[in-house]
């Protein structure tokens, strides 16, 4: 067996683009990279946004830097490489990595600056006035202190490793986005030792101060008081925090024979020992140390960060989660319809009417329910999914296992390589084998993102197949944080397709055409070119024309110079963006039409829309896909058509039109790249789009039954 992986080098070549799209202006594309530096500004701003409780402006500032973490493991990560490896790939913007690394130091300056003055400048303080406090040592009693050395002796000492850093027969591993000290050692002889203390992660970073109350002091504080227990009978000049981002993108290029689990398994052990990419030092240290630094790591200066105050906000996501009701946003409750509480009113509703539910507002539960009702119901005979994320419980994989147990006949499709979620995934696929599912792994050049599930049901001597197709993972966790769409349908075109769709997934097949579904890298981009000039066609000939599209990201050239040639015959485009965009809305002659808005929020948006007016017979798609060259080529996607007229005027009434009507969590991008926050008109009270879902959840509003669970 040959197993080959590697780093990230040259990714398939862009589809060319039409006579149309290569007369278009040539700065018509935003730089990806940039735009998604934007996104984690608006992120940052509702950091600050005094309108969020003190502790949900905490959480933001911890995604804020956990996304920024990311960026540079895997995005950044990538420009580094192509520079090293001199395999130069210019952005469709025109930008190649030493440029796009330039800007993003650029940007990210500035930004980090005020993500450590949110902190130290008006969250703390605000917490500190509710009785939360962060205090310093020196701002504890001396018999805080007392108890805090007794603490450390017993808890703490135990647990901490001092590893001479400098000089060093082999430089000691520092782990990827762990906090640590670099503790500097006089040895006598005039010259100083580094050595290394890893802040270890088996303890609460926020170390609460006495019994009662909510008074913490930081964990490092507390070690670096007492690194005398470390280096014993020995000069200390100095303890200074430091943390290290690693390259995380390591991606599978070959698999010439064998064992799709050991590539996993080696992906996993080399990502944890990808080369650093990022380098944060807190503003206390010296220049000489950060130096020392920089050499053993081999980053240069322009991957190095000197951050002001708290380092590493992972603390806020502790802080984030202390019961503390009135600092918090109110608890929500999902709604959820009787007619799909059981097994039994689920299959009787489907058979009458599709359904569609929309998380948070509507229940997860009615999805678990239908699998769990299928492992138990003697009518079912075979159910299938596929997994990508679903967390560390899952109650739709124990009901999948339990389904096995019982001798029906269950396949998954379990996505190996779902990026930072190998792990727990090897874990449930083995699970799943054991109890005897046929479990599949996907390819080696393609993930399986699509997230679908079917249950295969004895009926009236006949076999009836009932569906659900998802925007978001099979994760009741997420469920309960992102906005994601799912809709329930025996529908016998789509249900066929999707049993075909899985016989791809899981045998040889090479299905290459589908009744009703659009399936990415098959057919899923040329179907929505091929509505997008519909709908162009539609404006030209005056019949009513409209897009309104939901998506993360809108990244794809070619889907892109689609749009604008819809938006140059005079229709009116509308695209809810939450990440990344690289359309330029607003520029005369190309996309005059085109509103770009993303809407950031307490929850987090991620269903997939796309609408379309049709000449006045409207027509929509839900699904996983998000218009990038990664989705539509190299991913399996699945778009599915929404069949009732109902369901087709809700997702615009009910879910498109309040976003597009938000001003208080939408931001509006501007032609220059810039994003600006909507306002309330003169006079008119403030619309947020989600507080108003929250009230009137699809099943409510599609009168299903409704009860609060």
């Amino acid at each position: 067996m040959t197993v080959r992986i590697a780093r990230k080098g040259r990714r398939p070549a862009p589809p060319e683009p039409s006579p149309a799209a290569a007369a278009l202006a040539e700065d018509r594309f935003f730089n990806r990279e940039l735009s998604w530096l934007e996104f984690n500004r608006r992120v940052l701003a509702e950091a600050g946004n005094p309108a969020n409780p003190p502790l949900e402006r905490c959480r933001f500032l911890a995604i804020f830097e956990s996304n920024l973490d990311e960026f540079y493991m895997v995005r950044v990560s990538g420009l580094i490489e192509q520079l090293q490896g001199g395999v130069i790939e210019t952005s469709p913007d025109g930008l190649g990595p030493e440029a796009q690394l330039e800007r993003i130091a650029a940007v990210l300056g500035p930004m980090r600056r005020i993500a450590s003055e949110a902190w130290t400048r008006e969250l703390r303080p605000l917490l500190a006035g509710s009785g939360v406090e962060v205090v310093s040592w020196d701002g504890l009693t001396a018999r805080r202190q007392t108890e805090l050395r007794r603490w450390f002796e017993r808890e703490v000492f135990p647990v901490c490793t001092p590893l001479v850093l400098d000089p060093a027969p082999s430089v000691p591993f520092i782990s990827n986005r762990s906090l640590n000290l670099a503790v500097a050692v006089d040895d006598g002889d005039g010259a100083t030792k580094l050595a290394r203390v890893k802040i270890p992660t088996v303890l609460p970073r926020a170390v609460r101060v006495g019994r009662r109350g909510h008074t913490f002091v930081l964990l490092e504080d507390v070690i670096r008081q007492h690194l005398g227990y470390l280096f014993p009978q020995v000069s200390l000049a100095g303890a200074y925090r430091f943390r290290v981002v690693r390259d995380a993108d390591v991606e599978i290029r070959e698999l010439e024979a064998g064992d799709l689990i050991d590539m996993i398994e080696e992906t996993i052990r080399r990502r944890r020992f990808g080369d650093p990419v990022r380098l944060d030092v807190g503003e206390e240290m010296p220049d000489d140390v950060r130096d020392r630094l920089m050499r053993l790591l081999d980053v240069d200066r322009r991957e190095v960060c000197r951050v002001e105050g708290l380092l590493g906000f992972d603390l806020l996501h502790e802080l984030a989660d202390l019961p503390l009701p009135s600092l918090r946003w109110p608890a929500h409750k999902p709604h959820a319809p009787e007619a799909l509480a059981h097994g039994d009113d689920l299959f009787r509703t489907l058979r009458g009417a599709d359904v569609l539910l929309h998380h948070p507002f509507d229940s997860f539960h009615p999805i678990e329910t239908m699998v769990g009702a299928a492992a138990s119901d003697p009518a079912v005979v075979g159910i299938k999914q596929t997994l990508y994320r679903v967390g560390d419980r899952s109650p739709i994989v124990e009901a999948l296992l339990e389904a096995a147990e019982a001798g029906k006949q269950v396949a998954v499709m379990v996505e190996l390589k779902a990026r930072f979620d190998e792990s727990k995934n090897l874990v449930w696929a083995r699970a799943l084998e054991h109890a005897g599912a046929h479990v599949t792994y996907g390819f080696t050049e393609l993930k399986v993102h699509t997230k679908i599930c079917l249950v295969v049901r004895r009926e009236g001597g006949r076999l009836r197949t009932y569906a659900h197709v998802g925007t978001g993972n099979y994760n009741p966790t997420t469920a309960r944080a992102y906005t994601d769409l799912g809709l329930f349908t025996c529908d016998p075109e789509i249900t066929q397709d999707l049993l075909e769709l899985f016989n791809f997934l899981t045998g040889v097949s090479r299905q290459s055409a589908y009744r009703k579904l659009l399936v990415a890298p098959v057919n899923l981009r040329s179907e929505l070119v091929r509505r997008l000039r519909r709908e162009r066609d539609h404006a030209c000939a005056g019949r009513p024309a409209r897009l309104v599209f939901k998506m993360n990201s809108f990244t794809d050239p070619e889907l892109i110079d689609a749009v604008y040639e819809v938006a140059a015959a005079g229709t009116r485009v509308d695209l809810l963006v939450r990440g990344m965009c690289c359309l330029r809305p607003g520029v005369p002659g190309l996309s005059e039409t085109v509103r770009v808005v993303s809407v950031v929020g307490r929850f987090l948006e991620h269903s997939r829309i796309f609408w379309f007016e049709n000449g006045g017979e409207p027509e929509a798609l839900i699904g996983s896909a998000d218009l990038m060259r990664r989705n539509l080529d190299r991913r399996i996607e699945t778009l599915v058509p929404v069949g009732s007229p109902a369901l087709v005027r809700y997702l615009y009434d009910g879910i498109l039109r309040p976003y597009l009507e938000d001003t208080v969590n939408a931001w509006e991008l501007r032609r220059d790249g810039s994003y600006q926050r909507r306002a309330p008109a003169s006079g008119a009270a403030p619309f947020a789009a989600q507080e108003w879902l929250l009230s009137h959840p699809a099943t409510a509003l599609l009168g299903l039954g409704v009860r609060t669970g």
